[in-house]
């Protein structure tokens, strides 16, 4: 709280009798400056103070606002679960899963459908139906409503492309296919196999030559800290997918929510847990969702529980594996296409220097042997210059740089 201000000291005036008039007005003079000083000196302090006046009349005006605010009541989210005929809707709330049975009036009870957001009094009465739009969770969500990969931007990966083509490609394009000989297309597809392998870009490509949405979500985003959460968010990517269909999901990172259970009775793990089981519960409801195909990928196999694998979840089950000397020859002419190259590039030699490489290792090399032609101030790059960038990529993984410490040998 600011202190009042100190006014400064009245002028006094004492003139002696005696004075001549020449000393009187000399006096009379100092007395007048001396009050325009504090004239001066009080109007800043009166300024000073209107200022203070009007933060404080801010204040009084927020804290009246916050104070309403408190007065009234809060309210919380559910979800509608079920309507009855006589008017009663059952609802969830969010956060606890509490269900509870209310009575709804006519005009709202109109205005509500299964599944939609609501908010809810202390009593559970609802009072407000929230827009119809997809949890803001959701955001984590990586939509691409047209992916650029094809199959031809993918080297050494034939017969892995062949599976997931037959697996979610056909199904969608050609689903009289199935239909004529009487099948069931696969479930679902898992990819596996070490980082940077094409596990993503096989997931788009597929997404390309469908025309379908490709909807990405790491696992590690399905791993929520309050209670059921996790859940939500796997309901609310089914529901975005069939919104989008005809739709590819896609959980990269999948074993970080589906991984073998254990005994550990942490809040933690049993979230993951329940997580788990609303993915299962989604997968196992996948024939009655139309154009919509899942995919999932892990680089820890092992460490997946075995319910996923069930059938009727993922049915096929596709390793992608580290390129041989054939295959990153192939990855290098796809990633080089563009670049000017010395007639001497011969990629059999280049394939067998760069073993241990794996796919996205490549293009980087790549890129690096462009700037080492663009530092020499030349527009083709030579094998000295892929030779120079392998050695550079040696260099960052011995500095512990993430991309590429763990394959370059």
């Amino acid at each position: 709280m600011s202190r009042s201000p100190i006014l400064p000291d009245r002028p006094t005036l004492d003139l002696d009798p005696e004075l001549t008039p020449e000393e009187r007005l000399a006096a009379l003079t100092s007395h007048y400056r001396d009050i325009v000083d504090v004239q001066r000196e009080l109007e800043t302090q009166l300024d000073h103070i209107e200022e203070q006046r009007e933060n404080l009349r801010e204040q009084v005006d927020r804290l009246q606002r916050e104070n309403e605010t408190l007065k009234t009541a809060s309210l919380y989210l559910a979800t509608v679960e079920d309507l009855f005929d006589d008017g009663e809707a059952v609802i969830k709330q969010h956060g606890n899963n509490q269900e509870v049975l209310t009575e709804v009036g006519q005009e709202m009870y109109e205005s509500l459908g299964m599944g939609d957001r609501v908010a809810i009094n202390d009593s559970f009465a609802i009072q407000e139906v929230l827009d119809d739009e997809t949890d803001a969770r959701a955001q984590a969500m990586e939509v691409d409503a047209s992916p650029d990969i094809t199959y031809e931007d993918i080297g050494g990966l034939e017969s892995e492309m062949r599976e997931v083509q037959e697996a979610v490609e056909d199904p969608l394009n050609h689903p009289e296919k199935f239909e004529a000989v009487g099948v069931d297309p696969p479930s679902g597809v898992l990819l596996h196999g070490p980082p940077g392998t094409g596990k993503t870009m096989l997931a788009k490509a597929v997404a390309n030559h469908t025309d379908a949405t490709f909807i990405k979500m790491a696992g590690s985003e399905l791993v929520r800290k309050f209670i059921g959460e996790g859940s939500r968010l796997v309901r609310d990517l089914f529901e975005l997918a069939e919104q989008r269909e005809p739709a590819i999901i896609f959980i990269d990172e999948i074993d970080a929510v589906a991984s073998k259970r254990t005994d550990s009775k942490t809040s933690g793990d049993a979230e993951v847990q329940r997580t788990m089981m609303q993915l299962l519960s989604e997968m196992d409801g996948f024939d009655e969702r139309g154009e919509v195909r899942i995919m999932a990928a892990t680089n820890r196999f092992d460490m997946l529980d075995r319910a996923i694998l069930r059938p009727g979840r993922f049915d096929r089950l596709i390793e992608v594996p580290e390129p041989d000397n054939e295959a990153r020859a192939e990855i290098l002419r796809i990633h080089t296409e563009e670049m000017t190259l010395a007639e001497e590039i011969d990629y059999e030699a280049l394939a067998r220097e760069t073993e241990g490489l794996n796919g996205a290792q490549l293009q980087s090399l790549t890129t690096e042997a462009g700037m080492f032609a663009i530092r020499d101030d030349r527009a083709t790059v030579t094998m000295d210059d892929f030779r120079s960038a392998r050695e550079k990529l040696i260099e960052d993984a011995n500095s512990d740089t993430p991309a590429y410490t763990t394959y370059i040998h």
